[in-house]
């Protein structure tokens, strides 16, 4: 993904983004040179290796000042230096090692949403890079993870396959994250202190794993009134990508899911869903604006790909399991009191 549960907040995301079209004068010359085995060997395992080493330092560190909080009591941001937790850890550096049920439950749900959209590539010969994760200074300490697509989709069946199958998978890996981080997490304290970074609506998925979960411990507080454990904050992150990846416009996962059932709708919400979203960061999150603002951008352009083939019945049921998913992680306001009216009446107030 270009990123992030949000490019606000910073939970981060995800895509697989494929190559624009070339003309052949184009291709006869990306066909002249050959990189160098050694150069293509370190760009096709080492920067993914790298970039996974440097994504686990930064989430875990954001996942133990998460944990820390966790263990007293307190949500998880409560101060702004909880955003930058470094000279925290420098204090506490034998602290740095218990931010890892955070960190390694929020990559392994980016890694299995990555997967999703590898091994789809794979089984329709379509060449794609491993995923890269995006080292970020964020809420979560990445801003996603992407893979890029490398050669040209076939048909709208390989389309759907290589679109769906990422938020698919990644949901699953959530929604498993949510159920453990419930069962693990406590009860908020009736004097805790108050977050400056407040979730906000719950997802429809967190409402009914807790369900689900009140008929193994019918005590279990909501999800509003608990203190998350790390493992349900990656969740809940997850949920996030799902939902912003799942969008119906340019190259996010639900662009290409939506292009391969019709391009023309596809061109058609990719040309109004920017100002949808513009609109929206003004009333309800400000990080929409910045999603509106990315699929403005020509890079969001899709690719051609084949409509000779019709879509199979099976794709056409994953299509519609994607619009379930994404009514099931969606929610307008992931964040309370973070909306552009909101930022302007805090600023009038100040003043």
């Amino acid at each position: 993904m270009p990123s992030a549960a949000g490019l606000d907040q910073g939970a981060g995301s995800d895509a697989c983004v494929a190559p624009p079209e070339q003309s052949p004068l184009q291709q006869a010359r990306s066909g002249r040179r050959q990189p160098h085995p050694r150069k293509s060997l370190l760009r096709e395992y080492g920067l993914p290796i790298l970039l996974f080493a440097a994504t686990l330092v930064t989430t875990t560190a954001n996942g133990a000042r998460f944990m820390q909080n966790f263990l007293e009591g307190m949500p998880p941001v409560v101060r702004d230096s909880d955003l930058w937790p470094w000279l925290w850890l420098a204090k506490h550096p034998d602290l740095f090692v218990s931010g890892f049920a955070f960190s390694l439950s929020l990559l392994a749900i980016l890694l299995v949403h990555e997967f999703g959209h590898y091994f789809a590539c794979r089984a329709h010969r379509v060449n794609a890079t491993l995923p890269w994760m995006l080292p970020a200074p964020t809420l979560s300490g990445t801003a996603g993870a992407v893979i890029r697509i490398r050669s040209r989709i076939p048909t709208a069946n390989a389309l759907m396959d290589v679109g769906i199958y990422g938020p698919l998978a990644g949901y699953v890996a959530s929604t498993i994250a949510i159920a453990v981080g419930f069962l693990l997490s406590t009860p908020a304290p009736v004097r805790a202190p108050d977050a400056i970074v407040r979730f906000g609506g719950e997802p429809l998925t967190v409402r009914l794993i807790h369900h689900l979960l009140l008929h193994w411990d019918p005590r279990l507080p909501g999800f509003n009134h608990l203190s998350p454990h790390p493992i349900l904050v990656a969740g809940w992150i997850g949920l996030f990508i799902t939902s912003l990846n799942l969008i119906p416009g340019g190259q996010l996962d639900g662009g290409h899911v939506l292009y391969a059932v019709s391009p023309r709708l596809h061109s058609f919400t990719t040309r109004v869903l920017p100002y949808v979203l513009l609109v929206a960061g003004v009333f309800f999150w400000m990080g929409w604006l910045l999603w509106g603002g990315f699929l403005l951008l020509p890079a969001m352009r899709h690719p051609r790909v084949s409509q000779d083939l019709p879509l199979t019945r099976g794709r056409v049921l994953l299509f519609v399991l994607g619009l379930l998913v994404l009514a099931l992680t969606f929610t307008a306001m992931p964040f309370y009191d973070n909306s552009l009216l909101s930022l302007v009446r805090d600023w009038k107030a100040g003043n």
